[in-house]
């Protein structure tokens, strides 16, 4: 039987680890109230820990056998290449190459490119749509959804893009993130930098800053594409909770896009396979099985969101579900134009309550 792991006196955490269900008639605020700091850390420096059983030294590791591979002394034609590092020993899902194996496109057929506009029909006129995007790697799909959603063609410029659309787009590794920001074709829309979202502090400081430049305390929508599970494995059953309050609260729409199960076993077994230490909570973890309808619960049962419409599975067999604060009801009605072509189309299904 899994161990439960501590709730740190959390009731709802408590509640769901311990198998039941708390259906919360007091949702989070969409408000900055994820923006809250936590228990303050003495610097914004990454502490220096030791290798074995730590994701974050595995990520140090990481990134400097990148530097070595791609900077070092030019000895073979061979050695001038970067080295691409074996999948397992990226123990934070920050794969050097993500693209090439889960290619945006097909996450992009099946979103509506005038969804945000439906979504936001008057945000332009003021300010533009703020986007925030958990985990963006090398930035490929972040750019991806921007010209996608802003029906941008390859090779295209738009000058009026950034205030239609501004899209901030994190990740913990700092090397990707360079990268990211070298290769990104819309500087003026996208802006890239190196988080850890669970660093309290650190998202404290680096979102409200973002945010204050447009006067707003929450973004209009998050997108948490294939980060769940990452977040799962390194953080344990309480570290996904909290991160899904947090996204909860920041976001007036929220697009998920949930690892199932399946994703944490091939994990795990890729770190076994090249001989690392294994994720720390993967033996531990209380919420398992339907990894989607997992993530539906938490959401809708403890941090007062609902389910607006699950767009249909890409072909690695992964929903993409797309959730509104129930605060932003009034503010931000479902456009009914797209609960009715998601009908037509029969490639949408919608709950409402």
């Amino acid at each position: 039987m899994a161990r439960v792991p501590h709730a740190n006196g959390n009731p709802k955490l408590l509640r769901w680890l311990s198998g039941g269900r708390f259906y919360s008639h007091s949702p989070l605020p969409c408000s900055a109230g994820a923006l809250e700091p936590g228990p303050r850390s003495p610097s914004l420096q990454v502490p220096d820990f030791r290798f074995r059983g730590d994701p974050e030294a595995r990520l140090r590791l990481m990134a400097a056998s990148m530097k070595q591979a791609t900077g070092g002394v030019e000895e073979t034609a061979a050695e001038e290449e970067p080295r691409v590092l074996e999948p397992g020993a990226a123990p934070f899902g920050n794969f050097p190459h993500y693209s090439r194996f889960h290619p945006p496109e097909q996450r992009l057929r099946l979103l509506p490119p005038e969804l945000l506009r439906r979504l936001f029909p008057q945000s332009p006129e003021t300010r533009p749509i703020l986007g925030l995007d958990v985990g963006c790697n090398s930035g490929d799909l972040s750019v991806a959804l921007y010209k996608h959603f802003l029906t941008l063609h390859d090779g295209e410029t738009c000058s009026d893009a950034s205030r239609e659309l501004h899209l901030l787009c994190c990740d913990i590794d700092p090397v990707l993130v360079e990268r990211a920001e070298k290769e990104c074709p819309f500087p003026d829309g996208l802006t890239f930098i190196t988080l850890d979202f669970m660093n309290h502090r650190t998202r404290k400081v680096l979102l409200s800053s973002f945010l204050s430049q447009f006067g707003c305390s929450v973004f209009d929508i998050g997108f948490c594409m294939s980060i769940t599970m990452w977040i799962h494995l390194n953080h344990g059953d309480q570290g996904l909770w909290e991160f899904l309050a947090h996204l909860s609260s920041l976001c007036c729409y929220l697009l998920v896009e949930p690892q199932p199960w399946k994703c944490y076993r091939a994990a795990a077994r890729r770190l076994r396979k090249l001989g690392l230490h294994d994720f720390d909570h993967f033996r531990s973890l209380a919420i398992r099985g339907d990894m989607a309808n997992q993530i539906v619960q938490i959401l809708t049962q403890d941090h007062g969101m609902e389910l607006v419409c699950c767009f249909g599975n890409t072909s690695w067999d992964r929903s993409l579900l797309l959730f509104r604060a129930k605060q932003a009801t009034e503010t931000h009605p479902i456009p009914e134009s797209l609960i009715e072509e998601g009908k037509e189309r029969n490639r949408i299904r919608f709950w409402r309550q």
